[in-house]
């Protein structure tokens, strides 16, 4: 056991533009691509990655040190540190029975796929880690390892279902043909979307609004161009936070070129996935004729790149903040999973086809229920980091993840897996979500 966790903290140690571009190359070939081909996709796939991740750093390096004045100005204190996903990740991956869990993932995706069970071939591996993070946290309220396993396979499964569910919306919306992205803390807003979407479209009033870039751009011109909104977020946080002309003047370009930047990163994705998209349809089609369409599942950062998120999100940051100040009970500021909203907001989108509006509204209850979540559940964090001997440098009291955290879905099943009489009493509620966001997906299919 000791080798294989060796063996798989290894491999995830690499970066995920040297991982997946590994699996892509080793998958293209078993899907009969030429090496040449097959060579060029996966290096392009990283270089995408790479430009993503160093654009989405960009931002975060800039944004953070805003937010942190603007706090610094409100003057408030609270008892609980954001530090955002990674203790999380390294608490999972460092969880005893990680390995099982990763293998029996892997197992349960292949039997799936063979009985037409499921669409989706989940490669997004490192991204394991959020279902392996409701397992641990089962373990350590009951310290029961087949709770812990038996929560975490039910979860996985689930997760591939919601994957199935949103792949056609994520193919169409960006653009990449045979994608899918099960990432787990994502998914669990997409029925949020769907559901909450189907609400909107019986509110008068509400049910007529549209805002998507390209609409904004037709209705109110220059305005209306995503990097203007950004340029707009931009120099409003600056002046908040107390920044002055030149260091708001630089804020405010910087979030108009994330904006611009983004999508272009995106659309290189794109094009390194088409012909690894095409070859594993022709595989499937000779090998398992009856299997239908199948996706490759993706991080969700490939969404990143849909022009309505970023803005959106951008919009959602200071209600997130006011919300953290103003609501009772909540006990932190959440900074270190801040810029982490692009998840949530990513699969809302999905759901609302764009629709700026709508996913801002939709976006408000979400941050509220992370907060409370994240709040209520940051004794047990801090509880497993201790059990896993994982310390927050320079840091010794509680901490939580606003988003991760705090995630709506995981919570959940958390206090169902305990019995817990809300959890139970929202069980039929959640059931008709999932029921309808499967329905919706039939639909859109045709």
């Amino acid at each position: 056991m000791s080798q294989l966790n060796a063996a798989v903290s290894y491999f995830l140690s690499f970066k995920v533009f040297v991982m997946l571009p590994v699996i892509i190359l080793i998958l293209a070939l078993v899907f009969g691509i030429k090496l040449k081909t097959a060579i060029k996709s996966a290096l392009t796939l990283g270089i995408g990655f790479i430009g993503i991740f160093t654009i989405f750093d960009f931002y975060v390096g800039i944004i953070t040190p805003a937010v942190n004045a603007l706090v610094a100005r409100t003057g408030l204190g609270f008892s609980v540190l954001d530090t955002g996903w990674i203790p999380l990740s390294v608490i999972s991956w460092q969880f005893h029975l990680a390995p099982v869990m990763l293998i029996a993932f892997m197992l349960i995706n292949a039997l799936m796929l063979s009985f037409r069970l499921t669409r989706t071939v989940n490669i997004d591996i490192f991204n394991y880690w959020h279902v392996i993070l409701l397992s641990v946290m089962v373990y350590a309220v009951s310290t029961s390892a087949l709770y812990a396993v038996v929560s975490g396979v039910l979860t996985f499964v689930l997760m591939l279902k919601l994957s199935d569910w949103s792949a056609r919306e994520a193919s169409r919306q960006t653009g990449m043909s045979g994608i899918c992205i099960p990432h787990l803390s994502g998914l669990a807003y997409y029925p949020v979307g769907v559901v909450g979407n189907l609400i909107l479209d019986r509110i008068p009033f509400i049910n007529k609004l549209h805002a998507d870039p390209e609409k904004m751009k037709r209705k109110i011109g220059l305005l209306g161009e995503p990097m203007i909104i950004g340029l707009i977020v931009g120099t409003l946080l600056g002046v908040a936070a107390g920044y002055s002309v030149r260091s708001t003047s630089e804020l405010a370009v910087s979030f108009a070129g994330v904006i611009y930047i983004l999508p272009i990163m995106c659309s290189i994705l794109g094009s390194a996935l088409i012909p690894v998209s095409e070859g594993m349809k022709l595989f499937m089609e000779r090998k398992f004729p009856g299997m239908g369409e199948t996706w490759i599942g993706l991080d969700v950062a490939v969404l990143f790149g849909i022009p309505s998120v970023m803005v959106t999100v951008l919009l959602l940051i200071p209600f997130a903040l006011l919300l953290a100040f103003v609501l009772p009970g909540v006990s932190f500021i959440p900074l270190g999973d801040l810029t982490g909203l692009t998840v949530p907001v990513a699969m809302l989108t999905l759901a609302t086809n764009g629709n700026i509006i709508r996913t801002f509204i939709l976006g408000i209850p979400v941050i509220v229920g992370n907060l409370y979540f994240a709040t209520a559940l940051a004794p047990l964090f801090t509880r497993m980091a201790a059990n896993a001997s994982y310390t927050v440098e320079g840091y010794d009291g509680i901490f939580t993840s606003f988003l991760d955290g705090g995630n709506i879905l995981r919570s959940w099943l958390l206090f169902l897996s305990q019995g817990h009489p809300a959890a139970l009493a929202a069980l039929p509620v959640i059931a008709i979500m999932l029921v309808i966001t499967a329905k919706m997906s039939r639909k859109s299919a045709g």
